[in-house]
């Protein structure tokens, strides 16, 4: 539920700005502020986790995620939807956090793979889930819906976590919880996000916001350095799996997030399709990558990780090249192609780098390091539409894209506003290609870094 809440929203975009009479700014923020909580908590939450256990908050996220689905889903004006859209995300992060650290105490040993595997296929279903099932709900129902799906399974998942989870690792004893760190830590994401997603990052505000968030990251590595426990135990990063895994996560997470975006503002507004058909074209990337999620970890607890997950960034970096050549009459049997070749090679890539990543790190740590981990993987989801967004302003003024993504009603294929549907495309075509570049520097990070298992 988690990940399907963090597409479920990018397919209906279009349809909830209009039906909500708000812009593209407030919009993409109904799909950032969601992504923006769960980032800025996921080192705090894993610290916690660490102290207090895994499964009790786990437990809580449930019950928060649900909560917040159901005021998202009865939310009347842009506000309280960005609103509860927040708390959705408080729930998420309790759930994100603890998800990989509870499967990494489960499976510790010669099938970390495999675990790792496991879950990455539920994460990617829930992605996959996500895109397919707001085009059939916002196509038979209203966007509401795509909230309100949520409320029962919740409950039942809510219920079922408390009744079948239990503690195996043991809660750190006699640490206290380092407030002061977190609360700089998670200020410092915040405010880089925003710089990121409150317009043109060229704009004084954005820039100086951006400017303030490494401020605050000097301040908040210079403190942890003199905590008696701190929130974020710096010392991980000297861990060369552990840092050049988690910057293969970054430069891919970028290229990655930003796919859908691309392709859903592709099929929607340069081919002019519904919803419902954007969410079923993009079947072949995440279906690809659920099918090889698993079958990739458990090789990866055999030959290693390092082959796989370069092997994958490989690959992957030839779909995107090859999908920044399509035109407003590709087919889509070869839009397909390129994005089941990035499915393949994401899938690669992933349950490997987990694997690695967190069975690179004392077992008493791992809550905290699935919290950096997942932080970074979740502020490349936060900065990949901003950056799509900035890419396309060398081809399209910012303030027409706004004008466009924001009126969709207005949009039909061949007939973008302003005579702009060829530039839009070639934004659209740049980005694709800079994100194949991305991830190209991804793969030498994962080559250079070794593996656990060699």
């Amino acid at each position: 539920m988690a990940t399907l809440d963090s597409s479920i929203i990018v397919v209906g975009l279009p349809q909830v700005v209009s039906s909500l009479k708000t812009n593209l700014v407030e919009g993409v923020w109904f799909i950032t502020i969601y992504r923006l909580m769960i980032t800025v908590l996921l080192v705090g939450i894993g610290r916690l986790a660490d102290l207090y256990g895994r499964v009790r908050l786990y437990n809580w996220g449930f019950a928060v995620f649900s909560l917040g689905s159901l005021l998202s889903g009865l939310s009347i004006t842009a506000e309280m939807l960005l609103i509860f859209r927040l708390v959705q995300g408080v729930g998420a992060a309790f759930l994100f956090v603890n998800s990989v650290a509870i499967v990494t105490d489960a499976f510790a040993g010669s099938e970390l793979g495999k675990g790792i595997g496991i879950n990455q296929v539920a994460i990617n279903a829930g992605t996959i889930t996500g895109y397919i099932l707001s085009g059939v709900l916002i196509q038979l129902f209203t966007w509401r819906s795509i909230f309100l799906v949520n409320v029962p399974i919740g409950i039942f998942g809510t219920y079922w976590s408390r009744k079948r989870l239990k503690e195996i690792s043991q809660p750190a004893r006699g640490e206290k919880f380092d407030l002061p760190g977190a609360v700089t830590f998670s200020a410092s994401i915040t405010f880089l996000l925003l710089g990121l997603t409150l317009g043109s990052v060229t704009d004084p505000l954005s820039l100086s916001l951006i400017a303030l968030s490494f401020l605050l990251m000097i301040i908040f590595a210079l403190s942890e350095r003199r905590a008696s426990f701190p929130v974020l135990d710096l010392s991980l990063f000297r861990i060369r799996l552990f840092t050049a895994g988690n910057i293969a996560n970054l430069l891919s997470g970028l290229a990655f997030a930003g796919l859908a975006f691309i392709m859903t503002l592709y099929f929607q507004l340069v081919r002019g399709y519904d919803p419902l058909h954007a969410g079923i074209f993009l079947i072949p990337l995440d279906a690809a990558l659920i099918f090889v999620g698993p079958i990739s970890g458990s090789l990866s607890d055999r030959w290693g990780a390092r082959g796989l997950s370069t092997a994958g960034l490989l690959a992957a970096a030839g779909g995107f090249f090859y999908l920044s050549g399509f035109t407003t009459t590709t087919s889509y049997p070869e839009i397909a192609l390129g994005l089941a070749l990035v499915g393949i090679g994401i899938g690669l890539f992933r349950s490997p780098n987990a694997s690695s990543v967190m069975g690179s790190v004392p077992s008493a740590k791992r809550g905290i390091s699935s919290g950096v981990r997942s932080t970074i993987i979740n502020t490349s989801i936060v900065a990949s539409i901003p950056l799509v967004l900035a890419v396309m302003t060398a081809d399209v003024p910012y303030s027409v894209l706004v004008n466009i993504i924001g009126n969709v009603t207005t949009v039909t294929s061949g007939q973008m506003i302003g005579g702009y549907v060829i530039p839009f495309l070639t934004g659209l075509q740049h980005a694709l290609a800079i994100f194949s570049a991305l991830i190209l520097l991804s793969a030498v990070f994962s080559f250079l870094r070794g593996s656990c298992a060699e």
